[in-house]
């Protein structure tokens, strides 16, 4: 298949911003001038954006279990989801791969055959898939096993979550235990009864804590907080190497990151719908105050993209600006400097969007055309 391209016709984002523009593509980056060969595009009528960059994506959950209990194989699911981010022009995609103390879906031994499923499937992906490894702060008996990961997976990111001092003071009856016992195959009775036998060692968590979040640092990897909730969360994981605030949940945690100059990445869903599900920090108010600077799909792919149509709809974000929250800037949390862009030598990963009906037409990774709608 051609990596060989020239894209004519379109209104391209580039370094300047929108504007009418040929773009050239050549051995899977952006070129200056026309390649000898290769395959034209007729863009008119289209936008020609960056590939969407997806920092934390859930989604495929459902997919390798789409019922309690009920475990798809995971090659399958992984190609499914493949077939749904690029379908919503997510280029590069980190998926959400819990590690945890829980049994269920969430078991290690599950976790384990992801990564094994992920690595045999990568060959036959057309998104660049990678992890962004939840760590469960009380998953304290599997420290060395993400290390491993990480040290293994170059391409990998890491993330540090405590769900367990929150949990383990549920209610019997509440909605979320129940949730989360169906998750560990448990009753709401003995999953609680697991989550204060975990609970008993938190006298642990600190020093596991700073021993991953030095050794994930020193592999070069980056480290991000998930759903802080006070500035003194962000001091902590500031002085531990964390670069970027994941979810936070309150409008003074955002704020703390953002006043250090840390990206602050807020859920896809959250800006589509115009609300959080769960009560916590609303996305679109973060932006317009200039408290959220990535946009990932959390548990719903399709959102990135119409997310940032909504913020333009509604007169909070031009389509320029509004992009960068789900390409420029993503990218540049984690280190990508060869994406997030349309530059010349940049990694030729872009979406051509029919500016009327917003559908997308084509969609190139590396300078391959893997999506084409008429």
């Amino acid at each position: 298949m051609t990596c060989e391209w020239t894209i004519s016709g379109g209104t391209v984002l580039g370094p300047e911003g929108l504007a009418p523009a040929e773009l050239h593509l050549e051995d899977g980056r952006i070129a200056d001038a026309r390649p000898s060969g290769g395959g034209s595009l007729d863009a008119t009528g289209a936008w020609v954006l960056p590939g969407i960059v997806d920092l934390h994506g859930d989604g495929f959950e459902a997919i390798v279990q789409p019922r309690p209990g009920v475990h798809m194989p995971y090659g399958l699911g992984f190609a499914e989801a493949d077939t749904q981010m690029i379908a919503n022009g997510i280029t590069t995609a980190y998926h959400g791969l819990t590690v945890s103390w829980e049994p269920g879906l969430r078991d290690v031994a599950v976790t384990r055959r992801l990564v094994e499923a992920l690595e045999a499937a990568e060959p036959g992906l057309a998104c660049d898939t990678r992890f962004n490894i939840r760590w469960e702060t009380f998953a304290l008996d599997h420290v060395d096993e993400v290390l491993g990961w990480l040290e293994r997976r170059p391409g990998d990111i890491l993330s540090i979550n405590d769900h367990t001092t929150a949990n383990h003071r549920l209610g019997a009856g509440s909605n979320k235990l129940k949730r989360m016992a169906a998750r560990m195959g448990l009753s709401p009775e003995d999953a609680m009864t697991e989550i204060h036998r975990i609970w008993d060692r938190r006298g642990e968590v600190p020093a596991a804590t700073d021993r991953i979040c030095r050794a994930a640092v020193a592999l070069g990897r980056t480290v991000m907080s998930h759903d802080d909730a006070t500035p003194e969360d962000r001091e902590t994981g500031r002085a531990r190497g964390v670069t970027v605030a994941e979810f936070p949940t309150t409008e003074a945690a955002a704020r703390a990151a953002r006043e250090a100059g840390e990206p602050v990445i807020l859920g896809g869903p959250n800006a589509l719908r115009g609300e959080s599900h769960n009560g916590a920090l609303c996305a679109t108010a973060a932006i317009r105050q200039g408290l959220c600077t990535v946009l990932a799909s959390d548990y719903y792919y399709p959102s990135p993209l119409h997310a940032v149509f909504r913020l333009h709809d509604a007169g909070i974000l031009p389509l320029d600006r509004g992009w960068n929250l789900v390409s420029a800037n993503p990218a540049a949390a984690v280190g990508l400097t060869d994406r997030g862009r349309l530059g010349p030598g940049q990694r030729a990963d872009l979406l051509v969007i029919d500016q009327k009906s917003r559908k997308i037409r084509a969609v190139f990774v590396n300078g391959r055309k893997v999506l084409a709608r008429d």
